[in-house]
Order: C-alpha cells, then structure tokens, then sequence
C-alpha cells in the first residue's frame, strides 16, 4: 500500500477547472443583440387593469373632493321671516302662528334641527290661497334624504303627498320636489327644498303643481341666506 499524500494522487475522474473570462455571463438563450423583450398579452392586459383602477381611485377622491365642497359652501344657511315674501304678506295673527308653531314642533321631533321656523304668509288677492311655511337649519348630510323624512311627516298631518317630483331648486342648489296631498279644502301642492344647511316645506293651497315650484324658488329666495 502507497503512502503517498492523497494530494498527490492524480483524481481520474475530476472534472475541468472552470475557465472565469471578462466574458459576463449569461443567465437566460436570449441573444442580447435581438433588442428587448416584447411583453405578450398577459402583461398587456395588466397594465390596462392597473390604469383602470388608478381612474377610478382618481374619479372617487374628485368626488369626494366636489362633495366636501358643496358641504362646506351650503353648511352655514340661515332662515328667517321677513314681513313680505313673493309678494305675499307674513299672518301674525294668533291662529296662524299657532298652526305654524304646532308644525314646526312636529318638525324638530323628526329632524335635530339648530334653529326652526314656522310662519304663515297671506295672499293679499286671496286668503284661501295663504302659504304655510316651516323648516330649519342645521348640518345635513344627506339633504334628499331629511327632505323625503319631512314630506313623510306631512303624511301623518294631513295625507300622504302624491305625484312627488323634483323640480328645479334655484341658485341655492340642494334638491327641491313637489307634490300634491289632500285636506278639509280639498288638494293642495307641498313643496320642499333641502341642502346641506337647510330643510323647509311649504302648504300651497289654490295653486297647480307648476305654480307652486315658481312660488316656492321666489319664497326661498326671500327667506334663505348664507354666511
């Protein structure tokens, strides 16, 4: 038996030393001459889907960011009652305030409101034709809502108020609908507006549908203010 050092045993079966070059070394068959890798469908279609969901992140915050907008600009309203609106004259007697306080009441049990009003105004052409005004103002966010909540209320008073639409509301903005119910004088229209600092509706008796939305815009044009 040899005593030769292992190290000086020639190893047969040994591979070849592994010749490093400044060659760099190449990780995939790809030539580097043939230009860059074109990205198939799959990749395609990712890109879209991001790009989609990058617009619809941009289209949510506009929203939210149009909706902070209309709420800072409508927060701070305030109603009051001057002597004459739309060519009509405020009733201070005793049975009106008294109707337009036992409304009013109704109003603050359904709505937290911070201020209410309730006020009767005449028609100087026709006392069967006086308008019934009553409302509030507070921090609403969700003014259609209060406003359907309010033509609710109105269900329970006289009947319920039918053939509700919206109609134009005028400068102020928010939402304003009207509608038809029935009392002791037969059909009158109801006409409401809500946004998101005020919330008011008004009995209409004598008048179409129509008339009382032109009515209605006049009135709150005489009635709201905003800090």
């Amino acid at each position: 038996m040899s005593d030769a050092h292992l190290t000086e045993r020639p190893l047969a079966d040994e591979p070849e030393p592994i010749d490093l070059t400044e060659e760099p070394i190449r990780l995939s068959n790809r030539n580097p001459q043939d230009g860059p890798r074109r990205r198939g469908p799959q990749s395609r279609r990712g890109r879209i889907a991001l790009a989609v969901l990058l617009a619809a992140g941009l289209a949510g915050v506009g929203a939210l960011g149009v909706a902070g907008w209309r709420v800072a600009q409508q927060k701070d309203a305030r109603l009051a009652a001057p002597a004459t609106v739309a060519g009509l004259q405020r009733d201070d007697s005793e049975r009106a305030r008294s109707t337009a306080d036992y409304l009013r009441d109704g109003l603050s049990a359904d709505i937290d409101l911070d201020r209410s009003l309730g006020v009767v105004y005449r028609d100087p052409a026709d006392d069967k034709r006086s308008v019934l005004l009553f409302g509030g103002t507070t921090l609403l966010w969700q003014p259609e809502r209060d406003l359907d909540t309010l033509f609710g209320l109105m269900a329970d008073e006289t009947g319920k108020v039918t053939g509700l639409r919206k109609v134009p509301a005028g400068r102020f903005g928010g939402v304003m609908k009207c509608g038809t119910t029935s009392g002791d004088g037969g059909d009158f229209a109801v006409c409401g507006w809500a946004d998101h600092g005020s919330v008011a509706l008004a009995m209409m008796p004598g008048r179409p549908l129509n008339a009382a939305g032109d009515l209605m815009r006049q009135i709150r044009e005489d009635v709201q203010t905003r800090s």
